[in-house]
């Protein structure tokens, strides 16, 4: 009888996989701790403590359902530090007859364990994680011989598909999208609930890093782990999103302000990208708890956050697995500049970078407005190299794994692919912060001034970024009225100098 080694990647951790259904005591899976996977990047600290801190309960979970489990912890001494390493060493030293796999996310590790299986000399499987709402082709097919991918194409075929808020072939209200509602700025400072939380002892962990001399970013607070980091404490922050926060979700997932980092945002995204739980078992939660409360929650907030997750992220997934590894080079715009050293500390005087900087390397998380709009909008502007812009989100954030990062980063974030996830790039000067909130209320730079002094830099940086890329971008049907406003402008020159003195003194600012 064959004796199976079963690796579990940290990412894959669904307790409702059909892997385990039922015990077998011919079955062994494998977890490993590995520095391959701490070192490819320098990672937030809470975020490598989160992941270790998901895999160890998982893996003791399903040891006390009677699974066999061989689990190696960063500092065992048996532990090679190596995905492809390890796994032949087992197989060698154990025995095992055959090894299985769950489908990786990210390319580097699907070719990893390719060549690894290559090596083994015994027979492999590869599985779905049977998570996604669409394997790795579906995008691809859905889109063939389209020169572009229109997210909206996707989410429709997506709604359509799982009946999610249909009624039949048609939105369960006649109208698909309400993205026009999303983006009010919130006044009511009386609306913002305290976070649920989950506190966890991470100081032994901490220490373990440490010890290994693992290089990290951020901060922790070892006796406050706020992060589910469980099925049981995912499906809990679930059930508090429904109750207390998607009643305002829709309305203000765009707003920008200092008095709360969450807001009404969900904070499900670490257990979606961990698998905690699936994004099936979300939406139909979501528009469960909508059904029986439309009394209280309109539409426009149940609407925002399922496409957020049908739409956009399972878009983006489909978009990676079609366009890399060649997406991970693209660089549309030839951009060159290094990442201020002010990304890494958050040591600046522009009160929307610094908020949003701070709030991440204390939390390991900004919601997607933040991301986009003001680090990705500076960034973008300031003709960052993707490269370095890629490294610092995939570091940053907790929820980071390179199916979604790059695919936003690269993509919709940088316009790096030229157009292949968004129509235009997402730039705005100071105008669209300021209107999404209270950032500018407190800047030493001034919103409203375009040269001189104290003049905001998103302002003479956005005409710089439109004068230098004119060619690449005028005849983009969404941009026009930009270079016709442009045209007809007076103070080109002292825009250009004003962008160019910052773009001098990035460091400074």
């Amino acid at each position: 009888m064959a004796h199976t080694l079963r690796l579990i990647l940290g990412d894959q951790l669904n307790s409702q996989h059909s892997w385990f259904t039922q015990t077998d005591p011919d079955v062994t899976y494998l977890m490993l701790e590995m520095r391959q996977e701490t070192d490819y990047v320098t990672h937030h600290v809470q975020k490598v403590i989160g992941f270790f801190l998901s895999m160890r309960q998982f893996a003791q979970e399903l040891q006390e359902q009677g699974h066999q489990f061989i689990y190696l912890s960063l500092d065992d001494p048996q532990n090679q530090q190596s995905l492809s390493a390890q796994v032949k060493a087992l197989v060698t030293k154990e025995g095992f007859t055959q090894f299985e796999y769950l489908l990786p996310d990210e390319y580097r590790l699907d070719q990893q364990l390719q060549d690894c299986c290559l090596d083994l000399g015994i027979p492999f499987k590869a599985v779905d994680t049977e998570h996604f709402l669409s394997d790795r082709e579906f995008l691809t097919n859905f889109f063939k011989g389209k020169k572009t991918f229109l997210m909206e194409s996707f989410y429709r075929k997506m709604r359509l598909k799982h009946q999610i808020l249909m009624e039949g072939n048609q939105p369960i209200s006649g109208q698909w999208n309400y993205d026009q509602d999303n983006r009010q700025a919130l006044k009511d400072k009386s609306l913002i609930l305290a976070p649920r939380l989950y506190p966890k002892q991470v100081g032994p962990i901490l220490d373990m890093l440490k010890r290994s001399g693992v290089r990290m970013i951020g901060s922790v607070d070892t006796e406050a782990f706020f992060w589910p980091t469980s099925r049981k404490e995912s499906l809990e922050l679930l059930d508090h999103f429904c109750k207390h926060l998607l009643v305002h979700f829709g309305s203000y997932q765009d707003a920008l302000t200092t008095w709360d980092p969450y807001l009404f945002h969900s904070r499900l995204s670490f257990s979606l990208n961990c698998k905690l739980i699936s994004p099936l078992e979300v939406v139909q939660t979501v528009e469960a708890y909508w059904l029986k409360h439309q009394d209280l929650i309109g539409i426009a907030q149940v609407e925002g956050f399922i496409r957020q997750i049908i739409g956009w992220r399972e878009y983006m997934r489909g978009i990676y697995w079609a366009k890399m590894p060649e997406f991970a080079q693209l660089n549309y715009f030839g951009h060159e500049r290094k990442l201020p050293n002010w990304f890494w500390t958050g040591k600046t005087k522009m009160n929307c970078l610094s908020q949003s900087i701070n709030q991440s390397l204390n939390l390991g998380y900004a919601h997607h407005i933040q991301r986009l709009m003001v680090t990705g909008n500076f960034a973008l502007l300031a003709g960052i190299h993707p490269d370095e812009v890629d490294r610092w989100y995939l570091g940053i954030y907790i929820d980071a794994i390179e199916w979604v990062e790059i695919t936003n980063t690269r993509g919709m974030s940088q316009f790096a692919d030229g157009g292949i996830v968004g129509t235009k790039p997402y730039v705005s000067s100071s105008n669209y912060i300021k209107k999404q909130g209270n950032y500018c209320s407190s800047c030493v730079y001034q919103s409203d001034k375009k040269t001189g002094e104290g003049s905001c830099p998103f302002n003479s940086l956005y005409w710089h970024f439109h004068s230098r890329n004119r060619e690449l971008l005028e005849k983009n049907p969404r941009i026009g009225m930009v270079y016709r406003t442009w045209d007809k402008m007076g103070n080109k020159q002292k825009l250009i100098d004003q962008a160019e003195d910052y773009l001098d003194r990035l460091e400074e600012l």
